[in-house]
């Protein structure tokens, strides 16, 4: 089981890029069964966040339903896992905090990788990631 990152759903919906494609093409065998995948509370709230910010709501809106479609249960955060985001930011000076709590989830939960094209988590020699 793998935890998808916000930016695979941003990827996939958004313009031209050469992540564009793999990215749809991942969540698509999400969809299909063939990837056993989940998400988290703060990929969706990354999603929120960031449409918000750049101003394009109506495409936020639809991703964000796309992922919920997609991922009916998430995995909630927990103060745990939050604990275990603290002490991977100690370790850790130049990791941002969203990526250290998505890596806690992973590590928490006992998944396999983070589907991510942030190399931000290579850091991190406990947590493997891999790109769609």
């Amino acid at each position: 089981m793998i935890l998808i990152d916000a930016n695979i759903f941003m990827y996939a919906a958004g313009a031209a890029h050469p992540h564009k494609a793999p990215s749809a093409r991942l969540l698509e065998r999400v969809a299909r069964g063939e990837v056993a995948a989940t998400i988290d509370a703060e990929t969706l709230q990354e999603i929120l966040h960031r449409y918000r910010a750049i101003k394009r709501w109506r495409d936020g809106r639809q991703v964000y339903d796309l992922a919920r479609q997609l991922f009916p249960s998430v995995v909630p955060i927990s103060a745990e896992m939050l604990d275990r985001a603290r002490a991977l930011l100690d370790l850790h000076p130049a990791l941002m905090a969203r990526d250290a709590l998505h890596a806690a989830v992973v590590m928490h939960e006992g998944l396999d990788a983070i589907c991510s094209y942030d190399r931000d988590f290579d850091v991190i020699t406990a947590l493997s990631r891999i790109e769609p």
